[in-house]
């Protein structure tokens, strides 16, 4: 059973992409990620203005069982942060896809966002 979203993009390291239709798109963690993790407890995330570079860790996540980077899923520049989650870092097991999201980023090339995986891929991915 799975409760990933059709409609956005995937990496192979459990992050999904939604197009915002501005040129920006939001960032978060699969649900797939949340369960793996656990209890998220703390958020640590790039700044706004910070160019980040794709596949690079850029963030980080605390839970009760581990910690886990948090890669860039495309080259660009983070243009908003989740603030809500430095409060409430639970959101991002209890809203992955909405409240729970980690950041908005300007991609150097929007193209890119079309080469992460789709749906089909990332539960391919998920179910091996």
């Amino acid at each position: 059973m799975s409760n990933h979203p059709e409609n956005l993009r995937y990496t192979a390291e459990h992050v999904w992409v939604r197009d915002n239709g501005n040129g920006t798109f939001t960032v978060g963690v699969t649900d797939f990620a949340q369960n793996a993790l656990n209890d998220v407890v703390f958020v640590q995330l790039p700044l706004v203005d910070t160019a980040v570079v794709a596949d690079e860790a850029i963030g980080l996540l605390e839970s009760v069982k581990s910690a886990s980077d948090v890669f860039a899923p495309v080259s660009g520049n983070i243009v908003q942060v989740n603030e809500k989650l430095a409060l409430s870092p639970e959101l991002i097991n209890t809203h992955p896809y909405d409240e729970g999201w980690l950041f908005q980023i300007c991609p150097n090339n929007a193209a890119d966002v079309n080469q992460l995986l789709n749906f089909n891929d990332y539960q391919k991915i998920i179910t091996v």
